[in-house]
């Protein structure tokens, strides 16, 4: 079964083509690595599979249930979650209030204006799972500006895990942590259950390979090579895009 499928996707701003008939078919429980140098449009891909902007030209699919025109809310709704290259979260607030507002999103509670967070005892509940998993339980009462880089880069995928996706989409959740931090990222994703199809964008090759079932190399947004491991890494076009020879 194909979790994610895209056919043809192309978007230009003021003319200039940033994603050139892109195609696209990951299998159910697939960990997708795309990669790609700076401007390849891997950001611009993700935020059309995910309806922040609408696309030019091609189709969107998910499980089979056609989202090219649906809005980012409607996507969320049938399973579908992301992270962001830079992190949006509210740094005055608990790890546990970030991850409950992520919830009330998925929730019809969102339109009582007059709603008591505080008083969402099973929100609470879920949002204390979430981190759990993520391993910052006991750090759920901090304000988040109080914790480090990589612990906020895990409170945004325990944001996204806590919404049960049947898809989840992570924006280089590597970037700008050390060594250490991307270790303990490194361990996150990988305890994802296979249920859950995941679609990685990293700059950095050596950073996720290890991570990748299939990869897919975009460059001025276009795909330009895609495989396994090996293939990518052997194919000499990886090689001129990279290095540029």
């Amino acid at each position: 079964m194909i979790a994610l499928r895209v056919e043809g996707l192309e978007k230009a701003f003021d003319g200039l083509r940033v994603t050139r008939r892109v195609d696209l078919a990951v299998a159910a429980g697939e960990r997708r690595l795309i990669i790609g140098p700076n401007g390849a449009g891997k950001t611009t891909l993700f935020n059309l599979i995910t309806g922040e902007i609408a696309p030019d030209a091609g189709t969107i699919a998910l499980f089979d249930t056609d989202i090219t025109r649906k809005p980012v809310r409607a996507r969320a709704h049938l399973g579908m979650a992301r992270t962001y290259q830079i992190i949006t979260l509210f740094g005055r607030d608990t790890l546990r209030h970030n991850v409950v507002l992520a919830l009330l999103g998925l929730s019809r509670r969102r339109w009582n204006p007059l709603i008591d967070l505080a008083r969402q005892h099973d929100l609470a509940e879920q949002a204390d799972a979430a981190l759990a998993r993520v391993g910052l339980r006991h750090l759920a009462h901090r304000p988040l500006a109080e914790t480090s880089y990589g612990e906020r880069r895990r409170v945004e995928i325990a944001m996204a895990l806590a919404q049960n996706p049947r898809v989840l989409l992570l924006d280089e959740p590597f970037a700008g942590l050390s060594i250490d931090e991307r270790q303990d990222v490194n361990r996150l994703l990988l305890s994802i259950p296979r249920d859950v199809t995941v679609v990685m964008i990293e700059h950095n090759m050596d950073v996720a390979l290890a991570f990748a079932d299939k990869i897919t190399l975009l460059h001025f947004g276009q795909v330009i090579v895609e495989g396994t491991r090996a293939e990518v890494v052997a194919d000499p076009r990886t090689r001129e895009v990279y290095l540029g020879h």
